[in-house]
């Protein structure tokens, strides 16, 4: 691969970013823990701007937080009874680490970045039938495959789109290299290009011709389909994602000078803020070069620039990639990244603790971008494992001086309440009936009524739709009353009333009653005088007190 080749006045901002990136992981490992780095970091912000930061999280908010994090489930009775009982002083560690290896930990991971690389209602037909990237991704975060390899899978787009994955991400961009140009841009380096479509931006430093330059590595993409194969049960079309070996984007100039019927002239990919990638010309030889036929896998390119694109972005001497992926998953876990937004990482966004992002990156690359890793060195801190509870409103604070509060998604809320409700023990016993991963609920329905909480801003904003289903959708249907369930595991008890609501707390809340609470729920599950030996009434009350702990705010939020 020739040597990748940057403009001088770059060459600074690099050094800063990466720092000794050619350092071996047995060096930095010698080095103070990364989750060190972080504490003392934030410490330092909040001694000059004189904040008080909360007090460590307790066990019960803590597991419940991990849970959710990094596998987008809440504990179950037993294991949430078991985290509370255990004494030993590294159990947080080792359920970090549990959890890292659980299998839905790849499960969570594909749900939350198939959010980043497509949003909940993607550009383009054929995303919608994506379960291919999924299933990859899935794959890729359970092995704990390094984010420069699993990105640069993304972008060579290498295979079909049902079998392997990857390349349904460009494909939602067919036919649309501007658009390919902005999400690649925003999603792999942090960087914003939709002002310089038009013109030359205002406040940054990139181009109208530097927006073109990256377009042109995805002029010659074209959506190639080969037939139906069956995975998983489900008919899926093979989607090859060809490239052709001629063909540019046209730039007209600005927007307002444009005049209609203007032809423009033909750009050549040039790296963003860099140097113009070195190309053979094919075009004497090869003249009126045909679309690709359905049918078949595309051939390859004589040369392919989605290739060479790919290498740049996730080289390590890239100045964007390694900083916009340690602060994206800075923000997946602490709510707002260093720089915030995440995908705005430009001179007039500056990042709230520069060095720390610093540092954050300079490790990411030497531990070979390491998610794992990266991610329990940043559960591991004090920052983390902060209580959500301080006198700051902000939902995600700026100085990261508490726990950041976030309602639960969608696919979150609906295998909690299973969870919750011990629908999933009782449905194993019924595998027929409960196929996929999705079942006991519309998960259709469960999407549209909670897969956007928030304004567009991260502001939550749960509003009527919601109150709306959780008293007369479907909810009801997973508050099952059979063996193995819930109630029937609290009306079957023999132990005292008090012993069974916080078997209630902890199965649905994950944590004990406080006494005012667990008062009231013993008071009102045991029936008056007059109804007692009422196996239906008795059923009732259980059922209605899981309905009100299943549907409350507090089960809404990770704490």
């Amino acid at each position: 691969m020739r040597r990748l080749v940057f403009p001088a006045r770059l060459w600074l901002a690099v050094l800063a970013i990466v720092g000794l990136y050619a350092a071996s992981s047995v060096s930095a490992q010698a080095q103070e823990p990364l989750r060190n780095t972080i504490d003392t970091h934030l410490r330092t912000a909040w001694q000059q701007h004189k904040i008080t930061p909360a007090d460590a999280s307790d066990d019960a908010a803590f597991q419940r937080r991990v849970w959710l994090d990094l596998c987008g489930i809440i504990p179950s009775h037993d294991d949430a009874l078991a985290f509370l009982n255990d004494t030993s002083p590294d159990k947080r560690a080792k359920l970090i680490d549990r959890l890292l290896e659980d299998p839905r930990y790849g499960l969570h991971q594909s749900d939350e970045w198939d959010l980043v690389y497509f949003g909940r209602n993607p550009p383009g037909y054929e995303a919608r039938n994506r379960d291919g990237f999924k299933r990859w991704l899935r794959d890729a975060f359970a092995g704990n495959m390094p984010y420069d390899e699993m990105a640069r899978a993304i972008l060579n787009a290498e295979g079909n789109t049902a079998e392997q994955g990857p390349p349904m991400f460009l494909v939602q961009y067919d036919r649309h290299p501007e658009d390919a140009a902005m999400a690649v841009s925003q999603t792999f380096l942090g960087v914003q290009l939709q002002c310089a479509r038009c013109h030359d931006h205002p406040h940054e430093s990139w181009t109208q011709r530097d927006f073109y330059g990256m377009a042109a590595f995805f002029a010659r993409l074209q959506m190639v389909k080969a037939g139906k194969i069956k995975v998983e049960d489900k008919e899926f079309e093979k989607i090859y994602l060809g490239e052709l070996n001629t063909g540019d984007v046209k730039f007209t100039g600005s927007a307002k000078d444009a005049k209609p019927g203007q032809k423009g002239e033909p750009v050549k990919p040039k790296f963003l803020l860099a140097a113009a990638l070195e190309e053979p010309d094919f075009s004497a030889e090869i003249k009126d070069e045909k679309r690709l036929a359905d049918g078949k896998p595309p051939a390859a390119p004589r040369f392919s620039r989605k290739e060479k694109l790919a290498a740049w972005v996730t080289a390590p001497e890239n100045p964007y990639f390694a900083r916009a992926v340690a602060n994206r998953i800075w923000a997946q876990y602490m709510g707002r990244g260093i720089v915030h937004p995440v995908d705005n990482m430009s001179e007039s966004n500056r990042p709230s603790h520069p060095e720390l992002l610093e540092a954050l990156s300079k490790e990411l690359i030497a531990h070979k971008f390491d998610i794992k890793w990266f991610t329990r060195e940043l559960l591991m801190s004090q920052a983390y494992q902060l209580s959500a509870a301080g006198a700051v409103a902000d939902a995600k604070p700026q100085w990261f001086e508490r726990a950041r509060i976030r309602p639960l998604s969608a696919e979150e809320l609906l295998e909690s309440w299973r969870v919750a409700t011990g629908y999933d023990v009782v449905a194993q016993s019924k595998p027929k009936e409960n196929k996929g991963r999705y079942y006991g609920l519309t998960f259709d329905y469960i999407r549209r009524y909670f897969g956007e909480p928030n304004n567009g801003v991260g502001d939550f904003q749960g509003g009527m739709h919601e109150h709306l289903y959780l008293n007369n959708g479907e909810l009801s249907r997973i508050v099952t009353t059979e063996k193995g369930g819930l109630i029937d595991r609290v009306l079957t008890s023999e132990e005292p009333w008090d012993a069974r609501v916080e078997r209630m707390y902890l199965s649905i809340l994950s944590r004990r009653p406080s006494e005012e609470e667990r008062a009231k729920f013993t008071e009102y599950c045991q029936l008056p005088e007059k109804d007692k030996g009422s196996k239906e009434k008795q059923s009732e009350r259980v059922r209605e007190a899981v309905w009100v702990l299943m549907t409350c705010s507090e089960f809404r939020f990770n704490h």
